[in-house]
């Protein structure tokens, strides 16, 4: 198993050219199968692991999410970028706080997001927003150096899709030290063109949750990495609601037609 520098140096170097995919595995399981199809670094996703402990997404707490973050990172020889939702906190001090905790997890690349979880009010005041990832940037400098930081704006998903507001959010969170920018929720060439001219040459992480687009697609718009948030475990409940509820419904088994063979999905965890 590498060691977490040299995990971290590799997960810097995939963002220097090219363009890659970050798949988004919501267990232990999900995670190594992953990284036996071939995809060079992983990210955590806040929604795939509260479902899988029958919670809603942001309900989770600080403390299970630190402790999926090491099962993650401490399971598969990949980089694992962890998604920190706004921290855990709403002060700077605060998320300097439990950055430098999700540092010392293993991790790869952390990210933090500028939403409240408020309705009425749903993007934290512009100044505080980059106070907040200010701090995340202090916090990993002090104490686990080499940790890369994404800085995610969440107007376009949480009721505020303005491009120019989430331009200037992320370009300055740019200036005072995320390492990429990410606004979940774009989703038009026009859209994701104008953030990576932006903020270049900080490299950019567009979210796919549909078939709206491809990797060439978005690689040549001058997309660095491309993650899936909660959409493959979404994918992997669809099928689970469907077989359940035809059995709950009909007492049919046709959905395991579909399902895959048992030696196949066995031998995959072979050693």
């Amino acid at each position: 198993m590498p060691g977490a520098q040299e995990l971290r140096d590799r997960f810097r170097t995939l963002h220097e050219s090219g363009c890659f995919v970050i798949p988004n595995p919501w267990d232990i399981g999900s995670a190594r199968l992953l990284v036996k199809l071939g995809f060079k670094a992983l990210a955590t996703t806040s929604s795939g692991f509260a479902w899988s402990t029958g919670r809603r997404d942001n309900h989770i707490t600080l403390d299970d999410a630190l402790a999926h973050m090491r099962s993650i990172a401490s399971s598969v020889d990949a980089p694992v970028n962890a998604d920190f939702e706004g921290g855990f906190a709403i002060d700077p001090e605060g998320v300097a706080a439990n950055v430098a905790r999700a540092a010392d997890t293993g991790i790869a690349g952390i990210s933090i997001e500028d939403a409240t979880g408020d309705d009425s009010a749903p993007l934290f005041d512009f100044d505080l927003a980059v106070r907040r990832v200010a701090a995340a940037r202090q916090a990993i400098d002090r104490r686990t150096a080499g940790v890369f930081l994404t800085a995610r704006s969440e107007g376009f998903i949480v009721g505020r899709p303005d491009l120019d507001e989430t331009i200037r959010r992320l370009s300055a969170f740019a200036e005072v030290g995320a390492d990429c920018l990410y606004a979940p929720g774009i989703r038009t060439a026009d859209e994701i063109g104008a953030v990576v001219r932006a903020v270049a040459p900080r490299p950019v992480n567009v979210l796919v949750g549909g078939p709206f687009t491809t990797v060439d697609k978005l690689a040549a718009l001058g997309v660095r990495r491309v993650s899936v948030g909660g959409a493959l475990a979404r994918s992997a409940w669809a099928g689970f609601l469907g077989a359940a509820r035809e059995l709950a419904t009909h007492g049919t088994f046709t959905a395991f037609g579909a399902a895959v063979p048992f030696a196949e999905i066995n031998g995959m965890f072979d050693e």
